[in-house]
């Protein structure tokens, strides 16, 4: 059993950080891969209502990612503190619950999307042309769902035990097995979408495999022994309670998704499958500044745990300037880059036009949109599930839902385009504000225990 902490309580910060967001930043460019690849090897069959069903049938995929979300940054963030306050059975505890309960949740998933599909697809307005290809591929990722939601979740929770490199194993099996299946069964066994669906939740499969077998190797603090598996003593609670702010920006990025879809529909299916190419490349932007995000959060909420603020403070502030790196750099790529990058994934005048226009708009806030990952999962460590709620339901959610009504009527299509970067700019200060209040909160009490220890 691995209780190596010294990533948590010994090494410098900029190897604790690189040592544990390293890994995950690899683990999120292989995410980025498996969003990325179906669109690419379906757009090469040069039919745009197939890119675009790809593209209304993302926000489906995302709800299996929040479940997944629910129990993985929740059981994540829980399992740090246990580590921090060396509570080795807890772990095992919530370790279980999240594998099981996971099970169950994606089950109830699977059956919603089987028996409401024809609501689905209203939903996120499927049109004529697109409709029978979002069904198949939905069917098939739906009868998957169990291996997506527990795939997502663990690669998680072992980061959350300090295994960011087997974490990163098991997304990169997967990613490459997807890889490999892609242009077999969507080009060369001629199965379209349906062959993006079946290499996608084969690649999911694999990357289950390893994290089951790391975990029963008896390597890892870990448990998906029934027999550890508990809901009392605030396991459940705790775990969903941090959970589901992390799994809302998952939904409500389903639900922008659909209504974005729905503005941009009215325009014609060209500008739909523009703006999955455009926000499928943004995806790598937005990935890498949440890897960091994700990477440190074990970090900060084992020093949280263990009362070290002071290291705490300092990993969030030296993360912070890593992201504000990443997000200039890759911005900067982008803008000049923008119509290669389109053309990378089709080479179609209509989709290159809209799609370059879209993907500038987005780079508007890449600079600084990775501050606000940092200020999320750092509250999320800390157990401030009201601040995380705050920060995941903003970009997403309150924020960008209101601007894109507002920014359509005023400026139609380019109001549309310009509204989730916009968004962005505002939830980026709503993050920063939020966190110099947590920090002067801490700071409070930790004086008024100075005080109370001097008067003893």
């Amino acid at each position: 059993m691995n209780k190596d902490l010294s990533v948590f309580e010994k090494d410098s910060i900029p190897k604790a950080v690189f040592k544990l967001a390293l890994p995950t930043i690899a683990s999120m460019l292989v995410s980025i891969v498996y969003n990325m690849v179906d669109t690419f090897f379906v757009a090469k069959l040069n039919d745009a209502n197939m890119v675009a069903a790809v593209s209304i049938a993302t926000p489906v995929f995302l709800f299996l990612m929040a479940l997944g979300n629910i129990f993985g940054v929740g059981g994540s963030t829980f399992i740090s503190r246990a580590l921090g306050e060396k509570r080795f059975d807890k772990v095992k505890n919530i370790s279980s619950f999240c594998f099981w309960a996971g099970i169950g949740a994606s089950l109830v998933g699977t059956a919603i999307f089987i028996f409401g599909m024809k609501g689905i697809l209203k939903m996120i307005h499927a049109s004529s042309a697109t409709a029978p290809f979002a069904k198949n591929y939905l069917s098939i990722l739906a009868y998957g769902a169990p291996l997506i939601v527990i795939g997502g979740a663990f690669s998680n929770i072992i980061r959350g035990e300090g295994s960011a490199t087997v974490s990163m194993a098991g997304m990169m099996a997967g990613t490459i097995v997807n890889i490999i299946l892609d242009p077999i069964m969507i080009i060369a066994m001629k199965m379209g979408v349906e062959g993006a669906a079946v290499a996608t939740v084969i690649g999911n499969g694999v990357t289950c495999a390893v994290y089951i077998v790391h975990i029963l190797k008896g390597k890892s603090i870990l448990s998906i022994n029934p027999k550890d598996y508990r809901m009392g003593e605030k396991t459940a609670t705790t775990v969903v309670s941090i959970g589901i702010p992390a799994s809302l920006n998952n939904v409500l990025m389903s639900l922008s998704h659909i209504f974005l879809n729905n503005f941009l529909s009215s325009y014609g299916d060209v500008p739909v499958a523009s703006m999955g190419i455009a926000m499928k490349a943004n995806m790598l932007v937005v990935f890498l500044q949440l890897g960091m995000g994700i990477g440190i959060q074990p970090l900060v909420g084992y020093n949280f745990g263990a009362k070290n603020f002071v290291r705490m403070k300092k990993v969030i502030r030296f993360s912070i300037f890593c992201n504000l790196f990443i997000g200039v750099l890759m911005t900067a790529l982008y803008l000049i880059f923008a119509d290669d990058v389109v053309r990378f994934f089709m080479n179609d005048e209509q989709v290159i036009f809209y799609g370059v226009k879209m993907l500038r708009a987005l780079m508007v806030s890449g600079p600084v949109l990775g501050i606000m990952f940092i200020m999320n999962f750092s509250f999320q460590a800390m157990g401030k599930a009201l601040a995380a709620l705050v920060v995941s339901i903003s970009r997403q959610g309150f924020v960008f839902m209101p601007l894109l009504f507002i920014s359509s009527a005023v400026a139609g299509l380019n109001g549309i385009i310009y509204a989730q970067p916009l968004a962005d700019l505002i939830s980026v200060l709503i993050s920063v504000l939020m966190f110099v209040f947590i920090m002067n909160r801490i700071k409070k009490n930790e004086s008024e225990a100075v005080m109370e220890q001097s008067k003893d």
